[in-house]
């Protein structure tokens, strides 16, 4: 029988048998939604495969297929580049996680757990050949292919520089894009959201399970960022399964924020604007979109993903995951194993600071343990304890306050679990300063009371005093050192 005959069958065949979780959907509404294709491409990626299988789009964009399947080909070809043309500069740390390496570009890796390794681009210090995935490749169901294309020259122009200051509108990162290919065993509902890339448990989450009513109609207050900026901002996988700063080095410009900081502002941004009294056609997209960067989240969590890193590296995972719970009503999304801690929990904390402050910050790590430093009064501070108050200001609460007001209107705050981080916003937000004169000849620093983004001020100013009353979590912690481990102790408000 010709091959183009029997692929015909073969579709016509399992457009009729397919199910999906709670019934059946039949041929009618299924042939555009699973069509046999010998190749798929996304953000200029090309899987290819030995023969034509079946494939479809979930609700974000990303392809799936039915496997088993031989992928036999990805365009950009990767492999090892013929000359290395980076010019690998040292940041203000002396440091950098690159170095001069031409075994691999354009790669791809299949995430079983989250760790410190990857096999896209030899000229991260993280990259390992046993990560690079070899071809042909037999790409078995519940496994997820990312593929990626290398940078050629450094810098690029960062992913949001609009968003960035001069001195940051370009990155050093060598990966410029990637993008997922799932293999499920069978064809998915039309309306799943991609599965986590990272793991082997492939959950299909549906957008007809969306919880919209749970979204508040919040006034605008200031100017309202660009919807379609905020969409493309959210449109592609953000590669997030490397557990160390070296991923600032890495992921790609064109997918993601590489910087914690940036990370934070960005989940901030959307989730208030999908707050917003608007038609919920114009915050779908942008809603599901961030539903689905929880999904991927959670599927990091699950595999030993965790968010605790120094300085500003960590911020903004765990809002999505909490976010993407309430909106699918799914509470098991909320369940993460206690290796899965979150930057904002670990550096917020109750003592008694310089001033007389009752919430304090503490950079848990940065070239080596660091300890809390807000209850020693500033003219003891030490080296890195004047570091550690840099990067209070800079780096943290001032891309945290948006999401801290969303999970207000949903009432999340018991759910994420950790007062502290709620009523050290409240400090850092709080226009009045009640310690003034406590604080004699050290200043508050300019940076507190608002933030980098004017739309997220408007809106804490505007709405955070209208903030529905609702339960804590009650189980104060601190995130402490013990001998070489870290850990969490009871931590008494």
């Amino acid at each position: 029988m010709p091959s183009a005959i029997r692929c015909t069958l073969l579709l016509l065949l399992f457009s009729f048998s397919c199910t999906k979780s709670g019934g059946t959907y039949g041929p009618k509404a299924d042939q555009k939604h699973a069509v046999l294709r010998q190749e798929v491409s996304q953000y200029g990626i090309t899987w290819t495969f030995d023969k034509p299988a079946l494939t479809g789009q979930f609700v974000t964009g990303d392809w799936w297929v039915v496997g088993p399947v031989q992928v036999v080909k990805i365009t950009p070809e990767p492999g090892p580049a013929a000359v290395d043309t980076s010019a690998i500069r040292i940041n203000h740390w002396n440091d950098t996680s690159l170095k001069p390496d031409t075994r691999m570009r354009n790669g791809s890796m299949i995430v079983l757990k989250a760790g410190y390794s990857q096999g896209y681009d030899s000229r991260s210090g993280s990259f390992r050949e046993k990560d690079a995935v070899q071809l042909p490749l037999e790409l078995a169901p519940n496994r997820s292919l990312i593929s990626s294309i290398s940078n050629t020259t450094l810098p690029v122009d960062h992913f949001i520089k609009d968003l960035m200051w001069d001195n940051e509108k370009q990155c050093q990162v060598v990966m410029k894009t990637a993008a997922v290919l799932t293999c499920l065993d069978q064809v998915p509902p039309r309306d799943a959201f991609r599965p986590p890339y990272a793991g082997t448990e492939k959950p299909l989450f549906r957008a007809q399970d969306v919880q919209w009513e749970q979204l508040p109609r919040l006034q605008p207050a200031g100017e309202i960022p660009s919807w379609t900026e905020a969409e493309r901002y959210f449109q592609r996988p953000w590669i997030d399964h490397i557990l160390s700063w070296s991923q600032q080095e890495l992921v790609p410009n064109e997918n993601q924020p590489n910087y914690g900081r940036e990370y934070a502002r960005l989940v901030s941004l959307a989730s208030l604007m999908v707050l917003l009294d608007v038609p919920r056609a114009r915050k779908e997209k942008l809603t599901l979109q961030l539903i689905q960067r929880g999904i991927d989240l959670h599927g990091l969590a699950r595999v030993g993903g965790y968010w605790n890193e120094g300085g500003g590296h960590s911020s903004g995972r765990k809002w999505p995951i909490l976010f993407a719970s309430i909106m699918l009503n799914n509470p098991e999304l909320a369940q993460l194993p206690e290796t899965a801690v979150f930057h904002e929990d670990t550096q917020t904390y109750y003592g008694t600071g310089w001033f007389g402050q009752k919430v304090l910050w503490q950079m848990i790590i940065h070239h080596g343990n660091r300890t809390p430093y807000e209850e020693k009064h500033p003219s003891q501070w030490e080296k890195w304890d004047k570091t550690s108050e840099g990067y209070r200001t800079c780096c943290n609460a001032s891309a945290w306050a948006g999401t801290a007001l969303a999970a207000r209107y949903l009432k999340a705050i018991k759910l994420w679990n950790h007062d502290a981080h709620f009523d050290y916003l409240e400090r850092w937000m709080r226009e009045n300063d009640p310690y003034a004169d406590a604080r004699g000849t050290y200043p508050r620093p300019k940076a507190e009371t608002t933030t980098y983004d004017p739309f997220v001020t408007a809106m804490w100013r505007a709405h955070r005093p209208q903030a529905p009353a609702q339960e804590r979590a009650g189980n104060p912690r601190k995130w402490v050192l013990r001998g070489n481990q870290w850990g969490w102790e009871a931590n008494p408000q």
